[in-house]
């Protein structure tokens, strides 16, 4: 498949959309989940790079924030972490100005395989919390001793009932594309948006891209796993857009607001 062919020449003017947005190197410009072991233990961030593939990727993290608590590292000193993680303006300048203006009607929906802490302490930082309608996450807490807990948006143990169906390879966590849909079902069905918007760079935003439609656009992050398995495997209905930079899905965020 040519990825080329996917690429539309400009894109159209619509009266209400749906911006889905993955967080790490996404909506921001690191990986949380390795960040916090970078500025804190740069060891366990090696274990990462190491037992990654061989652990679930959310049960890996859970075991190294236990070991990181271990070693004296306080609440105070993660939300620190995730505050000073690299989030570039232009995202952020990008989202705020979409949000506001006032066609077309836009929602943000942030679906990550992050977790709840470190997502709501950056929002919150770089003023974006309120921008989005939901957030759809691992959860995550501190205890009273200081320990952030951290779980699975599916807990292994969960009734066959309640696992996902992704047969697309989805982590056992979560199927970005089954939330993507429940999504929709909770905001009045495909119908109620014009358009759907995916903002992702990660072989785990392939479940939900296939889900969008010809109507809908795909900002994918070049390099990354997003672009690799849309090149191998196909199946792409909507439009392409690739960027590198921020600064690039700012100019695509105006350009979706319909101001060439």
């Amino acid at each position: 498949m040519s990825l080329e062919s996917n690429v539309t020449a400009r894109l159209p003017k619509v009266a209400s959309q749906l911006i889905v947005y993955d967080f790490d190197w996404s909506l921001a410009d690191q990986d949380t989940d390795r960040w916090v072991h970078e500025v804190h233990a740069p060891d366990l961030r090696r274990r990462i790079k190491e037992r990654d593939g061989t652990v679930q990727f959310t049960d890996l993290c859970a075991g190294l924030l236990r070991e990181l608590h271990g070693r004296g590292i306080t609440p105070d000193q993660i939300r620190d972490a995730m505050r000073v993680m690299p989030f570039h303006p232009a995202m952020r300048r990008g989202v705020l100005q979409t949000k506001v203006a006032s066609t077309p009607q836009t929602t943000f929906f942030l679906l990550s395989n992050s977790n709840s802490v470190y997502i709501d302490t950056i929002l919150q930082h770089q003023g974006l919390k309120e921008a989005f309608t939901e957030v759809v996450t691992n959860p995550a807490h501190f205890e009273e001793n200081g320990l952030l807990n951290l779980s699975r948006r599916i807990p292994a143990d969960a009734p066959a009932a309640q696992q996902h169906k992704c047969k697309v390879g989805c982590s056992p966590n979560m199927c970005k594309g089954e939330e993507l849909e429940a999504f929709l079902a909770r905001h009045g069905g495909r119908s109620a948006f014009e358009r759907i918007v995916y903002v992702g760079d990660g072989g785990n935003d392939y479940c939900p891209v296939l889900r969008l439609g010809p109507k809908d656009v795909a900002l994918v992050r070049r390099y990354r796993g997003l672009e690799k398995r849309i090149e191998k495997e196909g199946g792409v209905e909507a439009s392409i857009r690739f960027w590198a930079g921020a600064w690039e899905v700012e100019g695509l965020l105006k350009e979706l607001r319909g101001e060439y």
